[in-house]
């Protein structure tokens, strides 16, 4: 039996983007990958994406928001940026393998802006939807780094 592969997905506050992340990647693939998720900062778990990745029949109501620092002794495979500053202020993590960046929309931030409460979901939808599509990938993006080398 081979070792399930550690992947982090990091972005600035742990709070939606990279929560959604790891709940995808525990739902879809936890049988052969261990999923983390981290922030540069920990700012609380967000209750939408929370909402909405219930609705996908996707708990995620037991996470807590981190910072990366509480993993630093996690030999990752393969460390997954979900937004741009997370990718420019990425912290060094001695055993990471490889970096690779995803950027997704801050589903907070577009929702202040939504006239009604659906259409701010409708936002962390979406989000939600697109991270699930990038992760469903992850077994077969991790096997073409590997035969790439370092």
């Amino acid at each position: 039996m081979t070792a399930k592969r550690h992947v982090l997905f990091l972005c600035t506050g742990n709070s939606c983007r990279s929560q959604m992340a790891e709940g995808w990647a525990r739902h879809l693939h936890g049988a052969v990958l261990e999923a983390h998720s981290a922030g540069v900062r920990a700012q609380g778990l967000n209750p939408l994406a929370v909402r909405v990745m219930a609705e996908a029949g996707v708990d995620i109501s037991g996470h807590r928001s981190k910072t990366v620092e509480t993993l630093t002794d996690v030999p990752f495979d393969l460390v997954v940026t979900v937004c741009d500053h997370a990718r420019e202020t990425c912290p060094v993590l001695p055993g990471a393998r490889r970096i690779v960046h995803a950027g997704f929309d801050d589903p907070p931030q577009l929702a202040e802006a939504a006239a009604s409460e659906e259409d701010a979901l409708a936002i962390y939808r979406r989000v939600r939807d697109e991270i699930c599509d990038f992760v469903r990938g992850l077994p077969a993006l991790l096997d073409r780094l590997e035969r790439s080398g370092p």
